[in-house]
């Protein structure tokens, strides 16, 4: 993982319609610089604030021209207006992640026509004619980590209740499913008694988790999703005054996540190191505007060796998911 990558600052990194580019530029053709355009599901969260450092930190050693526009909200016509400006500007390579992958099918569509390279990181839409997704953990891998996580705290047994972000999330809906199978099978005496989606909103996400809560008062745990839903079970545990009562799992970046672990509202958030999902992302676009193949394995920097590529279905994958408690969360700063 890439611990020791820095957190680059470059202005409002997530502001709509901003763009945050590697030593100010701004996607200027003369520059000849590959162009490489992230756009997050929405702007203001502190997770691709992370994602969009490690691009940055990843253009500045390939020098690439990499900048960040995010979506006002998630509603999926936003990002879909963003990659049509892309088109018409003729960027090299776009990096998405996909509020609604069905919807986003015909404008990446459009963008290949185009000749411009599209791929999807930290969620995939996989029916589209994306090149490439940068996976940040397997499903599996993820779905299995949160359960045993949360199941730890619980003795094994007990109701829970899972806090998602947007219902068309590809990679939030497939580690469910993984949780769902997987609970079933290996924890025999817990059980899924509720899923509820929160978009990307904390304060949605916290009163969804109360009214969870006030159904359930048997509830021994709860799993926050996504970046936004993690701190926001932890909070509605906290508030409601259940902490020790009612344990919480989540996505959280490490942080944001930090005063939860601490007082043990949260227990545990199962992650992985979002700058280096951002720098690799980056990394693979160049691999792609340049024409050159990924391998089986890839050593892509001294901090990411090995990186395994899957050419039947045309994924990279970061690594293994990182669990991060009140022990180590200080070694992440973002």
């Amino acid at each position: 993982m890439r611990g020791r990558t820095k957190t680059l600052v470059c202005g409002a990194a997530a502001l709509l319609g901003v763009m945050v580019a590697l030593g100010g530029c701004s996607g200027d053709p003369a520059s000849g610089r590959t162009r490489v355009v992230f756009v997050p599901k929405v702007g203001g969260i502190a997770y691709f604030d992370a994602m969009n450092a490690g691009g940055m930190q990843a253009a500045r050693e390939y020098g690439i021209e990499w900048s960040a526009r995010a979506p006002a909200t998630v509603a999926p016509a936003a990002q879909t207006a963003i990659l049509r400006d892309l088109i018409n500007e003729h960027v090299d390579a776009i990096a998405v992640a996909p509020n609604d992958p069905a919807s986003l099918a015909p404008v990446i569509a459009d963008a290949r026509a185009e000749g411009i390279h599209v791929l999807t990181t930290d969620t995939d839409a996989p029916a589209s004619k994306r090149e490439v997704f940068v996976n940040q953990a397997t499903p599996q891998g993820i779905g299995t980590a949160m359960v045993d996580a949360l199941m730890a705290k619980t003795g094994d047994a007990g109701e829970f209740a899972i806090v998602s972000c947007g219902p068309s999330a590809a990679n939030l809906n497939n580690w469910i499913d993984q949780e769902t199978a997987y609970a079933a099978q290996r924890y025999p005496k817990a059980r899924l008694v509720e899923t509820v989606y929160a978009g990307e909103d904390t304060t949605t996400a916290t009163k969804l988790a109360k009214q969870i809560l006030d159904r359930h008062p048997h509830l021994t745990g709860m799993i926050g999703q996504c970046t936004t839903s993690a701190p926001a079970v932890a909070q509605a545990v906290r508030d409601q005054q259940k902490i020790g009562r009612v344990y919480t799992v989540g996505t959280g970046t490490p942080q944001m996540m930090k005063p939860y672990l601490l007082d043990g509202s949260c227990s545990k958030t199962v992650l992985w190191n979002v700058e280096s999902l951002g720098y690799l992302t980056a990394w693979t676009a160049k691999q792609l505007s340049d024409g050159t193949e990924l391998r089986p394995s890839n050593d892509v920097s001294p901090e990411l060796p090995g990186v395994k590529y899957d050419a039947h279905d045309h994924t990279i994958l970061l690594g293994d998911p990182l669990l991060i408690t009140q022990n180590n969360v200080d070694q992440y700063k973002y």
